[in-house]
């Protein structure tokens, strides 16, 4: 199932990639170049009329980092992330503090849920 997004969020989504948060910077470090498992992960992705901060098309994983950013925004959240799911995404959600105080064991929880929902490496699968 194709994943369409709103043309006109681009501009948007690119402004954003160039003023990242330094949660999103750390956990990009660890997510580009497929280093988690072999997945490639895209940043900022446009998803329907939303962007999540990170997006894996082969596991249709959205991540995102709930900081400074959500504060107060908890409803609205909800509702973008069921709408989100209605396109068959799942999410993973991290706090900015754990991204920043404990990376590692980030990396650990996002390995655990590959491991359990889609135990074959896109390398097993001879992509």
């Amino acid at each position: 199932m194709k994943i369409y997004y709103n043309p006109k969020l681009k501009k948007l989504s690119r402004k954003l990639r160039k003023e990242s948060t330094l949660s999103e910077v750390l956990l990009w470090q660890r997510l580009k170049r497929r280093q988690i498992k072999g997945y490639q992960f895209s940043r900022q992705k446009p998803i329907g009329n939303y962007i999540v901060d990170f997006y894996c098309s082969k596991l249709r994983l959205a991540i995102e980092i709930d900081g400074r950013s959500h504060e107060h925004k908890t409803a609205e959240d909800k509702v973008r992330q069921e709408r989100i799911e209605r396109m068959g995404i799942r999410f993973l959600r991290f706090q900015d503090r754990d991204i920043k105080k404990n990376i590692t064991n980030v990396v650990r929880t996002l390995e655990a849920w590959i491991d359990e929902n889609n135990p074959l490496t896109p390398f097993d699968k001879g992509e």
